[in-house]
């Protein structure tokens, strides 16, 4: 069902309303009661309903799958590199084992 933008030429209330496409316009005001109250000329909108597509297509599997398939990759091979150097360098006193390495 559209909503549609309702606003009285009276008094100013404007207000949103869910209608059938057959249902007859509202032409009393709720706010004042004048029979002023008309269809505003809005872009055309729609309603989102649920979780939403993203949910349960994008943003659990693929960016889960991804970080995860990164992170194990990423310390191992971060480790590597910083045992090598260790190795390759004994002017370090704590072997390169450190944060400050």
């Amino acid at each position: 069902m559209p909503i549609y933008a309702y606003r009285c030429s009276a008094c100013g209330h404007a207000k949103d309303v869910l209608q059938k496409l057959s249902d007859a316009p509202l032409t009393t005001c709720p706010a004042c009661g004048a029979e002023s109250f008309s269809k505003q000329l809005t872009a055309a909108g729609f309603q989102l309903k649920g979780s939403g597509w993203y949910a349960t297509d994008f943003k659990g599997g693929a960016t889960a799958g991804a970080a995860g398939a990164a992170a194990p990759a990423d310390a191992a091979g971060g480790d590597a590199p910083k045992a090598e150097a260790a190795g390759s360098t004994s002017s370090t006193p704590c072997g390169g084992s450190c944060a400050c390495h």
